[in-house]
């Protein structure tokens, strides 16, 4: 669906976007994650076809950007930061407005419309959209995304102006999206919504992709804990004390039913055989998972460091 070739992108001697090559899969929710300056704009920018690569190419369903953006830009649906609307018009007006502009016909508009103005929940609105709030614009603002039925939506920064409701619409109309075969790539600093939404994602910084793939993918390899591997311990009966060599730290609980260990290496399996030689009943025993913000932290400061 997405695919990047050597993408690259200099302004004034400063590489935005250095040789990115990435390739994202039809059906997939793709986060692009990245700090301030890392090249996250500018990346969308070049694939929805607004700014040429210096060099490289990007592709959508296998068109190159750069030479065909009038075919790509009917294949794609695109959401900015700031999305932006004629005041004096109505959400439906805005809509027509847009559909026209892909070519759709009176007979598709009248039926496509309401079913989207719906979808976001802005149905039975008359107010012109100048008097919405930020939070009704963004909706208008996916709704215009799925305007033209694409197969690829690029969203920037899409919950940033929700209520809680309105990011529960927001993931369950983006899942229903994604299940129905179109890809969504998301670009957005709420990390804890990239890690609820996204299937899998890349990692830019300084313009170069650091890292890529599954949320499994990316919390494996990074590296999060310079001292080892924590593991927590949870049994039914107190526990006896570990003497492994390759244990690091070791904190129990009064109870001695709760543990957590740092060690250089992955021992679980070596703690379960100790608890079953002991004739200790265990409830759980597994290395904790990092969240996202501290995946990308970690690969910031090995970037930074690099």
């Amino acid at each position: 669906m997405i695919r990047c070739e050597h993408l690259t992108k200099v302004y004034n001697g400063v590489a935005a976007v250095d040789d990115l090559c990435l390739e994202i899969p039809p059906g997939e929710i793709f986060g692009l994650l990245g700090p301030n300056g890392a090249g996250k704009s500018t990346t969308i920018l070049m694939l929805i076809g607004l700014i040429e690569p210096t060099s490289g190419a990007c592709f959508i369903d296998g068109i190159e950007v750069a030479k065909n953006p009038i075919e790509v830009k009917h294949r794609i649906g695109y959401m900015p930061e700031d999305v932006g609307f004629y005041a004096t018009l109505t959400a439906e007006e805005n809509l027509e407005y847009s559909a026209r502009l892909f070519g759709m016909d009176a007979a598709e508009r009248r039926k496509r419309i309401p079913d989207l103005l719906s979808l976001v929940g802005l149905d039975g609105i008359e107010k012109q959209v100048g008097g919405y709030s930020k939070g009704m614009r963004q909706r208008l603002g996916l709704a215009r995304a799925l305007i033209n039925d694409p197969s690829l939506i690029i969203l920037d920064e899409p919950t940033a102006n929700l209520d809680p409701q309105g990011v529960a619409d927001y993931r369950r109309i983006i899942g229903e999206t994604a299940d129905n075969g179109t890809t969504v790539l998301v670009s957005s600093h709420i990390l804890s919504e990239v890690n609820r939404v996204c299937t899998a994602a890349a990692i830019l910084a300084r313009g170069r992709l650091v890292a890529s793939g599954t949320r499994d993918d990316l919390t494996g390899a990074a590296t999060l804990d310079q001292e080892g591997i924590a593991i927590r311990i949870e049994t039914y009966s107190p526990m006896p004390p570990f003497d492994d060599p390759a244990i690091l730290s070791a904190d129990y609980s009064e109870t001695r039913q709760e543990a957590r260990i740092v060690a250089q290496t992955d021992i679980r399996e070596r703690i379960a055989d100790r608890l079953l030689r002991a004739n200790v009943p265990v409830r759980r025993i597994e290395a904790e998972q990092p969240d996202l913000e501290e995946v990308l932290l970690s690969y910031y400061g090995g970037e930074a460091s690099s």
